[in-house]
């Protein structure tokens, strides 16, 4: 029964390189977008907003 041995130090830089590397990948997902990409979807956004409020029914004081 001989167990492997392992280098505590080689284990725990190992260890903060791998979180290092999985809070990367999440901030490149967030912030990793272009100029004319963030552009983009803001005028997607305003448009779609623009055609909801035009179809919207306004109520009269007389519905009330």
């Amino acid at each position: 029964m001989t167990a492997e041995v392992v280098n505590l130090r080689q284990f725990k830089k190992k260890q903060t390189r791998a979180e290092k590397e999985k809070q990367a990948e999440q901030n490149r997902i967030s912030f990793g977008r272009t100029k004319a990409e963030k552009q983009l979807t803001k005028a997607l956004n305003e448009k779609a907003e623009r055609s909801h409020q035009q179809g919207r029914i306004e109520k009269s004081e007389d519905d009330i």
